[in-house]
C-alpha cells in the first residue's frame, strides 16, 4: 500500500493527509469545493508547523505537500487508490452514496473505510457490491497525535479487509482497536458517552458542580487512564473490590435515554460550544486558541508517554 485518497477535506480529512504523508504515502485528498481544498491545504501547512516547534517532526510543510494532490473529481481521486478513507458528515445517506460510488470508480482491490464514529458499518455498505471490502476505520481526533484506530467489522466485511485494514494501521503507527460486531457507537464512543452520561447526572442531582465534575475525570480519572485501562486498575486493586463496589453503585449508576436538560437548556440559549464562545463553560479564548493549547498538551503527553 503506498497511495491513498482521502475524501473530505474537513478537520479529520486534513489531518489524515498529514499522517499518512509523515509516513511517505502519496495522499489525494477529494472533496466537492474548492474553497475546502484551498483551507485543507492551509491547514495542512500549519499542522506540520505545529508538529516541528513540538519536536514531533523534522519534515517541512513543503515536504509534506509534495506528497498531497487536491482534486474535485471524485472518480480521478480514487483511481489509483490503495485505499479509501472516507470522511464526508456523519449522515447514513450521504454516506452510502460516497460508497456507492467508490465500488464503481476505485480500483477493485482498493480498501475501502470509513471514519464513521458510529453509524453502523452494516448500514453504511447495504446494498453494495463492494460490501466485503468496505470496514469501519475510526481515528481519534487529532489523528496525528492519538494512537488508537478502531476497526469495525461489518456483517459482510471479510476477514481479509479487517486484517488489511489493521496491518495499514500498524504500518503507520497507529494501534489498531478491533471492534468484532457492529454496535452503534463501537467501543469508544459508548465508553465516552457513558462518562459524560454520568458526569451530567451528578450535575444535575446536585452532587457536585460541572466544574468539579470535569476536574475529576480530566486531572483524576484521565491522568490514570493514560498510563493504565479500567481493566488494569481493577486488577491491581484486586477483582474482589470492585466487584463489591460495582454491585453497590451499578443499581445507582444513570441509565437515562435521553441527553437531559443541561444539554438542551444550553442550546436553546445559543451556548452551542467553543464557536459560540460558551457551552457547558464560558470562553475569552478564539475556538483556534482553545483547540491548539489542547494539541500543546496532548504533544507534551505523547513525548512522555512515548519515551
Amino acid at each position: 500500500m503506498e497511495h491513498i485518497s482521502i475524501i473530505g477535506a474537513g478537520d479529520m480529512g486534513h489531518g489524515f493527509a498529514v499522517h499518512f504523508a509523515l509516513h511517505d504515502w502519496d495522499v489525494t485528498v477529494v472533496d466537492h469545493r474548492q474553497s475546502n481544498l484551498d483551507e485543507a491545504s492551509e491547514r495542512i501547512e500549519e499542522t506540520v508547523e505545529f508538529l516541528r516547534d513540538e519536536d514531533l517532526t523534522s519534515e517541512t510543510p513543503e515536504a509534506v505537500l509534495d506528497r498531497v494532490s487536491f482534486t474535485l473529481d471524485r472518480a480521478d481521486g480514487v483511481a489509483d487508490a490503495d485505499v479509501v478513507l472516507e470522511s464526508v458528515p456523519e449522515e447514513l445517506e450521504i454516506k452510502r452514496e460516497v460508497f456507492e460510488d467508490l465500488a464503481e470508480s476505485a480500483p477493485a482491490d482498493a480498501l475501502l473505510a470509513s471514519n464513521t464514529s458510529g453509524i453502523p458499518v452494516t448500514d453504511i455498505a447495504e446494498g453494495n457490491e463492494a460490501a466485503d471490502r468496505i470496514v469501519g476505520c475510526h481515528w481519534w481526533y487529532p489523528p496525528y497525535l492519538l494512537t488508537p484506530v478502531e476497526v469495525v467489522r461489518g456483517e459482510r466485511t471479510s476477514d481479509e479487509t479487517v486484517a488489511r485494514t489493521e496491518s495499514l494501521l500498524e504500518g503507520v503507527d497507529r494501534d489498531p482497536i478491533v471492534a468484532e460486531r457492529d454496535v452503534p457507537g463501537f467501543v469508544w464512543n459508548r465508553i465516552q458517552f457513558a462518562v459524560l452520561r454520568e458526569c451530567l447526572h451528578l450535575a444535575e442531582e446536585g452532587v457536585a458542580s460541572l466544574e468539579d465534575i470535569n476536574a475529576a475525570v480530566r486531572d483524576g480519572y484521565a491522568r490514570r487512564t493514560s498510563i493504565i485501562g479500567p481493566m488494569e486498575t481493577a486488577d491491581i486493586a484486586g477483582l474482589d473490590l470492585f466487584e463489591t463496589n460495582a454491585r453497590n453503585l451499578y443499581p445507582h449508576l444513570c441509565d437515562d435515554d435521553e441527553p437531559g436538560e443541561l444539554f438542551a437548556d444550553r442550546l436553546e440559549s445559543g451556548r452551542g460550544g467553543i464557536e459560540d464562545g460558551a457551552g457547558f463553560f464560558e470562553y475569552d479564548e478564539s475556538p483556534e486558541e482553545i483547540t491548539r493549547d489542547r494539541d500543546e498538551h496532548l504533544a507534551a503527553l505523547k513525548r512522555v508517554l512515548d519515551e
